[in-house]
């Protein structure tokens, strides 16, 4: 029977971690330490995988669910949610730290040794107030 959101907040920590589950490989892992965690079982090239989707209450279970169901068309696609969500955290990381200052800063890094003190700095400053 599908989980509601009154049986989950009647939920209590015991001594070992508890799965709850909703349906269709969604279920709540209750902590010790009392956090309730979402995550989604499924089998991808054979292999069985877990996919974190949130905590309560930060997640809803609506939102858990669409979450699922998000990965599930993914999955029927025949990609990889896991593999996908990994992607898209590496693009934005890069996005960060490819910024034309990520680059000067690096470049300036390895410039600035064989360079003056002073200069360097005077180099940085025209650096931060004409360019970034």
């Amino acid at each position: 029977m599908p989980l509601t959101d009154t049986a989950i907040k009647k939920l209590k920590a015991s001594d070992k971690p508890m799965k709850v589950s909703d349906e269709r490989g969604l279920y709540l892992l209750v902590n010790p330490s009392g956090s309730k965690l979402w995550r989604w079982k499924f089998r991808f090239d054979g292999k069985e995988k877990v996919l974190p989707l949130g905590q309560y209450p930060d997640t809803s279970l609506a939102q858990a669910r669409e979450a699922r169901e998000d990965a599930r068309k993914l999955l029927a696609l025949g990609n990889d949610p896991m593999a996908q969500r990994k992607a898209k955290k590496i693009a934005r990381r890069l996005a960060i730290e490819d910024t034309f200052a990520a680059i000067a800063k690096k470049w300036w890094e390895s410039w600035k040794a064989a360079r003056s003190d002073s200069h360097t700095l005077y180099v940085w400053r025209r650096l931060e107030a004409d360019i970034f």
